[in-house]
């Protein structure tokens, strides 16, 4: 069954990408290949977030905002081993997805800020003599934090995918790669929420 749309597949991979890139580039101060691509994750999450309403069914984030109570059946369904089985992203997933795409958020906006306020430069530039030096630095040290935060949670990610793959017996990856997942023979598909 078709779950991942190329979109959505494309936009995964290239931020694994992107994301890795600017890591890898800030820490070695590669600092014209980080800025851009901080840019190229700045054009990823736009096009996601009009992807997410105007996309196919399992794309659009109304098909993975879940209630406390269904989050919560689901988490406890996982420790147990048996969680519910869902074609797009789980509650567990979903949680995951909008942490992800939230701290990018943080990330890219501290770093714009940071790139006008100490290096006079991108598209924030008009704010760069509107804040002090002490705020400046503050937007700075939040940038390289912020992309620590990030690295646990790629982490929690992975562990989940592989949890997952193993829980629900589907290859996740592969899924991620070809768009498709298996139909499960279980009962518990039936009572997949379709938004």
């Amino acid at each position: 069954m078709r779950v991942w749309d190329l979109f959505v597949r494309v936009f995964h991979w290239s931020l694994v990408l992107g994301f890795a890139t600017a890591f890898i580039s800030g820490e070695v101060g590669a600092d014209t290949i980080h800025v851009l691509a901080g840019y190229l994750i700045c054009v990823l999450l736009a096009s996601r977030l009009y992807w997410g309403f105007s996309g196919s069914e399992y794309a659009r984030f109304r098909s993975f905002v879940f209630s406390f109570g269904e989050t919560s059946t689901y988490i406890q369904g996982m420790l147990k081993g048996h969680p519910q089985h869902y074609f797009g992203h789980n509650p567990a997933g979903a949680l995951m997805v909008f942490a992800l795409l939230g701290l990018l958020v943080l990330i890219l906006l501290s770093g714009l800020l940071t790139l006008a306020a100490i290096d006079y430069e991108g598209p924030l530039l008009f704010l760069a003599n509107r804040v002090s030096d002490e705020t400046s630095y503050a937007f700075h040290g939040l940038h390289e934090f912020l992309p620590i935060v990030g690295l646990a949670l790629v982490v929690l990610h992975i562990l989940g995918v592989a949890v997952g793959s193993v829980q629900h017996k589907e290859n996740l990856v592969r899924a991620m790669l070809t768009g498709k997942k298996n139909q499960q023979s279980h009962s518990d598909s039936s009572n997949q929420n379709e938004k």
